[in-house]
């Protein structure tokens, strides 16, 4: 009986070799190309289900990638609002700073504003009140600014500072003719060069050399409600005619030209050309303001009611 053997014949360049393999030999062979197949099969199927692993993976790790870029960004949003949030925070806090201080500024301006309109009420001469009310401010606001308009409109205080007044309103001996006539205006003696003032608002009606008077270098300042004032013997002239001038501006310096026994500034107040006593001019101001109205009594202050009250007093009788 023959043996079954398997015969494998294999070819090359130099000749042909057969060789022969027995019944266990056949089997191994047939096995091993069983188990090839079988692992080829199922490498594939691994493969297959490793790409698909892969794929998957990739896909979780594109969604992972995109969910941390958003949560980056949403980190470097929160971390700029947190930024944002923390300057705001600081402004605040400075803001607060700011009011704390501006509000301590407040009350002491508040207790520097009472304390100044207690002085103000003083100032004006009026009774003290118990109570600084907004109200009582706002009258004391007016009638001071009703005052200084009448201070800034019509003369009042001294025009020099002289060493003395040497000669005042009234009738006298005139020193050079030696006759008795009216002295219009008060004579402060002083020396030559000694500046001079304008004793309230107004415009230069002349400034210039007047020889008919003998005031030689004058000055005549015209003011509101028909009130003039000169200056009279003067060294220089710091003013020209047509301008306008403020209370206390520089106009001139005294001097001793024109009819003059010596270096003085006279002074003239006068009302629609009649001159007035200079002297409650001179002592006017804010806290005897009602004092003018009762001593001059060539003027009719009556009538300037209709501007303005003078005092409580009469804004009272109006009512």
């Amino acid at each position: 009986m023959l043996q079954k053997k398997l015969v494998i014949t294999l070819t090359t360049a130099q000749g042909s070799r057969q060789y022969t393999l027995g019944q266990l030999a056949k089997y191994l062979l047939a096995l091993f190309l069983v188990m090839s197949v079988c692992s080829f099969f199922f490498s594939n199927l691994l493969l297959v289900k490793t790409n698909d692993d892969l794929q998957d993976l990739e896909e979780g790790i594109g969604t992972l990638t995109s969910q941390y870029e958003l949560t980056l960004g949403t980190q470097q949003l929160q971390r700029g609002q947190l930024d944002q949030l923390s300057h705001t925070l600081l402004d605040l806090k400075v803001e607060r700073d700011q009011l704390q201080e501006e509000n301590l500024r407040i009350g002491e301006l508040n207790e520097t504003l009472d304390a100044s309109l207690y002085g103000l009420e003083d100032l004006l001469g009026l009774p003290a009140t118990d109570e600084m009310t907004a109200q009582r401010a706002d009258e004391l606001t007016v009638l001071a600014n009703q005052r200084l308009f009448f201070l800034s409109s019509i003369p009042n205080g001294v025009p020099i500072q002289g060493i003395r007044v040497s000669d005042r309103f009234g009738m006298r001996t005139h020193p050079i003719h030696k006759k008795r006539i009216k002295h219009n205006g008060i004579d402060f003696k002083a020396n030559t060069g000694t500046p001079i003032y304008a004793t309230a608002d107004g415009v230069v009606e002349y400034a210039g050399y007047h020889k008919q008077s003998g005031f030689g270098n004058l000055i005549i300042l015209q003011h509101s409600l028909g009130f003039k004032t000169y200056y009279a013997h003067n060294s220089k002239l710091k003013v020209k005619s047509g301008s306008f001038v403020s209370k206390g501006q520089l106009i001139g310096l005294s001097g001793n030209t024109g009819i003059s026994t010596g270096p003085h500034l006279h002074y003239e107040v006068r009302r629609l050309f009649t001159p007035i006593d200079p002297e409650p001019f001179l002592a006017w101001n804010i806290s005897n303001f009602d004092s003018l109205f009762s001593s001059v009594k060539g003027v009719k202050w009556a009538s300037l009611r209709k501007m303005y009250p003078l005092n409580q007093a009469l804004q009272t009788a109006q009512q």
